[in-house]
């Protein structure tokens, strides 16, 4: 009996383990290694981190999908893969030997070696620290009504990528909350967005920019591009304008809550097993696997696989991470059960959606672009679609998105 261990319980992960029980009885033995013992939605970590919803809204437990009598769960942390002598670390955990491994970590976020990044600004990769961020948000407030100090009342966000403008969306629609805590209006409460790049989003095009750009104008959301951040301080942002003269003096903005959505990358785990890498996403083969090992499987935010016809990858997404578990199981199976091997792994974007708020939206599927309120149920959609392929119909009534009225 072939064991296969699976590292990580997010949707490339935890999708190979739903699809291999669906196609193994007794030929494999699966053990399914995760740091927390429930699986969370990370396209909505935003809800957590804006103090929207509780994480119990966006998760569930992975004992409800896992089969006892093939699967395994060890809660534990990963600390390395020796695939010469197929062993897994484990922090506190005797090594785990393996057949194959599947690796689907979940991404991490850089600071670029900026100063004070990492001891002053709250990333944004898992439920903790989105709770992080809720809790910093609300200490803030209360501070406010302590010294009515008004750097409490700014929130500055470096970064303004796909997940970074749901944040903003999420926590501009929060106010209304934050002011009460405060005591003060919501307009009072400012947020403010730092990205380096000259043009956000640019998964969609000018239209589609156009009014996302207009809805966070509505919003009061103050994007500042290109803008590159210089220092982080325990209560600052330093950045320059990219077109600023090099011995131009930063721009100092006075904030409470700081916080980093910049320089996404796969999970350190990758460099430290000794695989070729950068920035934490391997280079994979035409079947998932590991250029060092076969055996091995790289999935999700820690691979890299290219867009036919480009020098580039593309970017890591839910979506894409679903179907590259999908591809794993497929591709297992047929060498576990001495068939031939699917043909290479492909994959085809039926397309993104980006909130900005519970009602409004703007994407692209299928290859036609919507926005607004349908863009908005389209997400929610999306959302109840995951769920169904790694959680079942049951995970979807328990957290899934009905609301579409919204």
């Amino acid at each position: 009996m072939k064991k296969i261990v699976v590292l990580g319980a997010g949707y490339a992960g935890l999708k190979t383990v739903i699809d291999l029980q669906k196609k193994f009885r007794d030929q494999a033995k699966i053990v399914l290694i995760n740091n927390v013992s429930y699986h969370y939605e990370t396209m909505r970590l935003y809800e957590v981190a804006s103090g929207s919803y509780p994480y119990t809204k966006m998760s569930f437990e992975l004992s409800d999908v896992i089969r006892p009598s093939m699967t395994s769960l060890i809660v534990e942390n990963v600390e390395r893969v020796d695939y010469e002598k197929k062993l897994v670390y484990l922090s506190n955990h005797e090594p785990v030997s393996y057949d194959y491994c599947v690796i689907g970590l979940g991404f991490t976020l850089g600071t670029r070696g900026i100063e004070g990044a990492d001891e002053y600004s709250l990333p944004m990769h898992d439920v903790k620290s989105a709770e992080a961020i809720r809790d910093r948000i609300y200490e803030q407030m209360q501070a406010y009504r302590r010294d009515k100090d008004d750097k409490h009342l700014q929130i500055v966000i470096c970064g303004a990528g796909f997940q970074a403008v749901e944040l903003a969306g999420a926590i501009a629609e929060s106010r209304p909350r934050y002011a009460k805590m405060a005591g003060v209006t919501p307009d009072q409460i400012k947020i403010t967005m730092l990205d380096g790049s000259p043009r956000v989003l640019p998964m969609f095009n000018d239209k589609l920019l156009a009014y996302a750009l207009d809805v966070m104008k509505k919003r009061d959301i103050n994007l500042i591009n290109p803008a590159y951040v210089q220092k982080v301080t325990a209560d600052s942002v330093s950045y320059k304008m990219a077109k600023a003269p090099e011995d131009a003096e930063p721009t100092v903005i006075n904030a409470g809550t700081i916080i980093w959505m910049m320089a996404f990358s796969g999970h350190p785990i990758t460099e430290k097993s000794g695989f070729k890498q950068n920035r934490y996403r391997v280079m994979v083969s035409e079947h998932l696997t590991a250029p060092e090992s076969d055996d091995v499987y790289i999935l999700g935010e820690d691979a890299a696989v290219m867009v036919p016809g480009k020098k580039w990858p593309y970017p890591p997404t839910a979506q894409m991470s679903l179907t590259m578990g999908t591809y794993a199981a497929e591709d297992l199976a047929a060498r576990i059960g001495g068939k031939t091997r699917p043909a290479a792994y492909t994959y085809k974007s039926l397309g993104e959606v980006c909130s900005i708020g519970e009602n409004q939206a703007v994407g692209m599927a299928m290859g036609k672009p919507y926005k607004g309120y349908l863009a908005s149920a389209l997400k929610k959609i999306i959302i109840d679609k995951s769920l169904v392929e790694i959680g079942g119909v049951k995970q979807m009534f328990a957290v899934g998105r009905f609301d579409l009225y919204h």
